[in-house]
């Protein structure tokens, strides 16, 4: 219950910030839509589909979270060539629109997806309905391309209200069941109430704060690659 207020509390203040004209989402630091290079036929290809969160906001290049997840990876035995397909600003219906540029843009057929998409939707007050709506169809897109996907989810504020958080908060859970894949439940678990983590804005994790957040997605990335799978 402490940890849950003190995430209601931290995400009431990312919604005050994020809302704010003093905290605009800046550019993706990589292109999502450019042409990924082609992975050894013994590389995993993994696509981080998403928003500032994965885009990297304001890090070098090499400090977002697809660089920090491939060297998870690697550090676990796995080779893999995560490719960064986050865009900031994205809404999950911006994110709708453009995945099957994305996905036609790689050099082969992804071995996994992580989608990581409501986070906007939330902070700009977007009917949660839509919300499940638009990452339903992102999920059957790549159902139906038989590509196999990941779910890292988000929490809505607490300022939202209590009804607007329950319609929100149920739509990860849920599509995870429905499509029976891998969950991360909280993006942010563990970084967005230590400041120590966070940029200057107190919204974005920093270097260090993406690289906790991909040593801990890491391993159930990881489990998706295992041989028993």
């Amino acid at each position: 219950m402490k940890k849950s207020v003190q995430y209601g509390a931290a995400l009431a203040l990312v919604h005050l910030a994020a809302c704010s004209p003093a905290a605009p989402d800046a550019p993706a630091t990589a292109s999502p839509t450019a042409t990924a290079a082609t992975p050894a036929a013994d590389t995993r290809a993994v696509v981080v589909f998403g928003d500032s969160l994965f885009a990297g906001y304001n890090l070098p290049q090499d400090q977002g979270f697809a660089p920090a997840l491939q060297r998870v990876l690697a550090g676990q035995g796995v080779k893999a060539n995560v490719f960064n397909a986050g865009v900031s600003g994205d809404t999950s219906a911006a994110g709708l629109q453009r995945l099957a540029f994305t996905l036609d843009g790689q050099a082969r057929k992804p071995d996994l997806v992580i989608v990581g998409l409501g986070a906007n939707d939330m902070l700009r007050g977007l009917d949660p309905a839509d919300t499940r709506r638009n990452l339903d169809a992102i999920l059957a897109e790549l159902k139906q391309r038989e590509i196999p996907a990941m779910l890292t989810g988000m929490v809505a504020a607490p300022n939202m209200g209590a009804d607007y958080a329950r319609q929100f908060n149920s739509i990860y859970p849920d599509l995870a069941r429905k499509y029976d894949l891998p969950l991360y439940p909280f993006f942010l678990d563990g970084v967005i109430t230590d400041r120590t983590l966070l940029l200057a804005d107190g919204i974005h994790p920093n270097a260090q704060g993406v690289a906790k957040i991909a040593t801990r997605v890491g391993p159930l990335v990881a489990r998706e690659f295992a041989p028993s799978r």
